[in-house]
């Protein structure tokens, strides 16, 4: 007969294997917000998709079908394992060595590229290289970093909004006149309903106010509360992409015609050494440093400050080899290469995604697109008004550059501020990193006391036993203040007892002497 205890033992523990089994894919699968605001949230990147993904397929001959499924696998993959939602971007220098310089790099080349600069992350992220760069990167370095990249966004949109642009030269055009289907009025009421809707993006909360003895000001500010609460569950990036659409089929009712159903054949490219050559010197050797900084340390940072109550915050290393793999599966057959960018979180956090179920939504929308429409979803893309792209790349970028402001003390805001500059400056985030590492270790070297050091370093030996003998006395003479005091007390209490001075410790004066002496041979051997 077995015993009962076992029993009841199997029992209560198989129940708690079964919750550990499930708690994986729970965890990272459970709301923290509105369903409508995390498929808002999904859209939120999209900002800086669509202009670079166009503007490859259109300069680069990109496969848009084959793009669209990896990112896809991508997203639903990254939003399963790390449970936050995590971007998936194109590499923006490969892109924009890609389709500005001349002449243009093929399909080949990029793929190169996005392969050189996936085989240095997975590197350091298998080797803990990248967790070490992690942890000791000064703070206000990265924060310079994620403000340059924040405004240099801000500005792209602004230019987005103002002027025609042409992605397939990455040139800018006339001004945008205020009417029409992508006009300035366009662009200006999309800004005006996200401002309104989610104001400054502080919509996990809303505060109550102190209760006031007047009961009609109670209740004007719970009706005030209660419409914050129904605006913050408006999809509202969501709402302003779906407008964009409906845009593209009334500028051309016509691509109807043109759109034909079902993705593109699969192939492996063909890699030469002459477009590894050109791959990794013209886009790798820009693209890695930006990787390593954006993609994987600033990730990380904005990760932290975004979702503070995580359990366990994002790792480095993991985030690296995320990188790596991700290329190393897509690039071969001509997809895009990516990298997960904090421009891309961000814009995501800003508009509602709080789990890794919103960017698992985005996921499985872009394998419909890349499984239905295939390439000639490109037509599609082609009538999107550029005006709304910029509006939601002007809040993702704004989120990054907001990311700064715990920057509280004049020395770290000086450090992050010229990191920034000159990585808006030189166009390089490389160049601002470095600028900022030296900068920052100028300043700790001149708050180091050099004086100090070399007087303790110029003392004799017989000064310092000297200065030890006087510090023992001191403690002699504040254990007998303090010995007396406590007599003191304690007569108060009881009125009884009499004061006895505690006698001098005599056992110490030996223990004293014997370490002087002992300091001054060992000053002597020396």
């Amino acid at each position: 007969m077995e015993d009962p205890s076992v029993i009841t033992s199997s029992s209560t523990t198989a129940p708690l294997i079964h919750r550990q089994r499930g708690q994986w894919w729970t965890s990272r699968l459970r709301l923290k917000n509105s369903l409508s605001s995390e498929i808002s949230g999904a859209v939120g990147d999209l900002g800086t998709y669509i202009p670079i993904i166009l503007a490859l397929t259109l300069v680069s001959k990109l496969d848009l079908s084959t793009t669209l499924i990896f990112t896809a696998l991508y997203n639903i993959a990254t939003g399963l394992l790390f449970g936050v939602p995590m971007p998936v971007q194109p590499m923006k220098s490969i892109a924009a060595v890609a389709v500005a310089e001349n002449p243009h790099l093929t399909v080949s080349q990029i793929a190169a590229a996005g392969l050189s600069t996936a085989a240095v992350l997975l590197f350091l992220g298998a080797t803990g290289l990248m967790s070490f760069f992690y942890r000791y990167i000064p703070l206000p370095v990265v924060r310079g970093v994620q403000l340059s990249q924040g405004l240099s966004f801000a500005f792209s949109a602004i230019k987005y909004i103002r002027y025609e642009q042409d992605f397939a030269t990455s040139k800018s055009g006339p001004s945008r006149s205020w009417f029409g289907l992508d006009g300035l009025v366009v662009a200006l009421a999309s800004v005006l309903f996200l401002v309104l809707s989610t104001g400054a993006g502080d919509t996990d909360s809303c505060p109550i106010e102190e209760t006031d003895n007047n009961t009609e000001l109670s209740q004007s500010r719970s009706r005030l509360k209660r419409l914050r609460i129904i605006l913050s569950s408006i999809p509202t990036a969501l709402l302003v992409f779906l407008f964009g659409l409906v845009i593209c089929f009334v500028r051309d009712p016509w691509m109807f015609g043109d759109i034909t159903l079902g993705p593109s054949k699969l192939r492996v490219l063909k890699i030469t050494w002459e477009d590894w050559k050109v791959g990794f010197l013209r886009a790798a050797v820009p693209q890695i440093p930006l990787s390593i900084l954006n993609s994987v340390i600033a990730v990380c940072k904005l990760s932290g400050d975004l979702f503070p109550d995580r359990e366990r915050e994002l790792s480095a290393a993991s985030v690296s080899v995320s990188v790596g793999l991700m290329n190393f599966v897509g690039c071969w057959f001509g997809a895009m290469p990516v990298c997960h960018g904090a421009g891309g979180l961000a814009g995501q956090y800003r508009f509602g995604a709080r789990t890794g179920l919103s960017v698992v939504f985005l996921g499985i929308g872009k394998l419909v697109l890349g499984l239905v429409f295939g390439n000639s979803f490109v037509r599609v893309l082609s009538q999107f008004p550029i005006g709304i792209l910029g509006v939601l790349l002007l809040f993702a970028g704004i989120e990054l550059a907001m990311a700064s402001r715990d920057m509280n003390s004049k020395e770290e805001s000086f450090i992050m501020l010229v990191c920034a500059a000159v990585s808006l400056t030189g166009s390089s985030a490389a160049l601002g990193f470095g600028c900022g590492i030296l900068l920052f270790l100028l300043v700790k070297l001149r708050s180091l006391d050099f004086g100090s050091l070399l007087i303790n370093k110029a003392k004799s030996p017989a000064e310092e036993m000297l200065l030890m003998e006087g510090a023992n006395q001191r403690d002699r003479n504040d254990e007998n203040q303090e010995f007396v005091q406590g007599n003191a007390e304690s007569s108060a209490t009881q009125g009884t007892e009499k004061l006895i001075p505690r006698p001098a410790a005599t056992t110490q004066w030996p223990v004293s002497l014997f370490t002087g002496i002992s300091t001054m041979n060992s000053k002597y051997l020396q």
